[in-house]
């Protein structure tokens, strides 16, 4: 008998899985994947407030990364980043997230935007002391006056918050161990650190509750995802490296 008249072997020919296993199997397989990448690399939000304009507004949705902090890392002076509500500091609806189950079963892939967080500015870690305002209205972080013309709104007289607070001296530190001071770019609308340090509106205001924990930070912003007409990569501002070791 010739090779062609050979009978095939037996178990050469393998059945294909139905299509609809096969579907099922894929969709498995991408949820998985979204929950690691969600837990370990990378994370969609969206900004809920004004505080960050003018570069990130109201909505944006924005890209998170996480590796940075892996292995001891810790969040650094000038980074924006994702941080859950240390207590207080959102309104009660901000804080929920999506009220329909499937958004909710999308953000716990990954898929959609989580509630509860904040977005603001690194401008002290532990150690520091903040201080507002020297005669050109700049914050200092150890003494070093900083220049903020990169990120904040032009013409300010005072980069201080709120403006009825802009030019009453206070100092806030040194920043305890595994706390970082944060405010928002939109410095006459964020209820951020200097808000909470005293506000006359804060609530629990001058008891240690500006401090954020750095356990409570999710990552740090890399990019505007979307309006697609504003995207555009986060980079920390060169100003931030020169302030003194505190």
């Amino acid at each position: 008998m010739s090779a062609v008249d050979s009978p095939p072997s037996r178990g050469r020919r393998k059945h294909a899985l139905p299509l609809w296993l096969e579907t099922v199997l894929l969709l498995v397989g991408a949820i998985v994947l979204a929950i690691v990448i969600k837990s370990f690399f990378v994370q969609a939000f969206y900004v809920p407030s004004r505080s960050m304009e003018p570069g990130l507004i109201k909505n944006d949705r924005i890209l998170v990364e996480k590796p940075s902090y892996w292995g001891g890392g810790s969040p650094q002076r000038g980074d924006v980043v994702v941080f859950a509500d240390p207590g207080g500091w959102l309104p009660e609806a901000d804080d929920a997230g999506p009220a329909n189950p499937l958004g909710k079963a999308l953000v716990k892939i990954g898929l959609y935007p989580a509630g509860g967080h904040l977005v603001k500015r690194v401008i002290g870690v532990a150690g520091d002391t903040v201080h507002c305002c020297d005669k050109q209205g700049r914050i200092s972080v150890n003494g070093h006056p900083l220049d903020e013309s990169s990120y904040l709104v032009k013409g300010l007289k005072c980069n201080g918050p709120e403006v009825n607070l802009c030019h009453q001296n206070w100092t806030s530190g040194p920043i305890p161990a595994g706390h970082l001071f944060v405010m928002g770019d939109n410095r006459d609308d964020s209820a951020d650190s200097a808000y909470h340090l005293c506000h006359p509106r804060a609530p629990f205001c001058g008891r240690g509750s500006e401090f954020v924990p750095v356990s409570g930070v999710v990552g740090k912003v890399v990019a505007l995802l979307w309006p697609a007409g504003r995207f555009h990569v986060l980079h920390r501002p060169a100003d931030f490296a020169n302030v003194p070791s505190s």
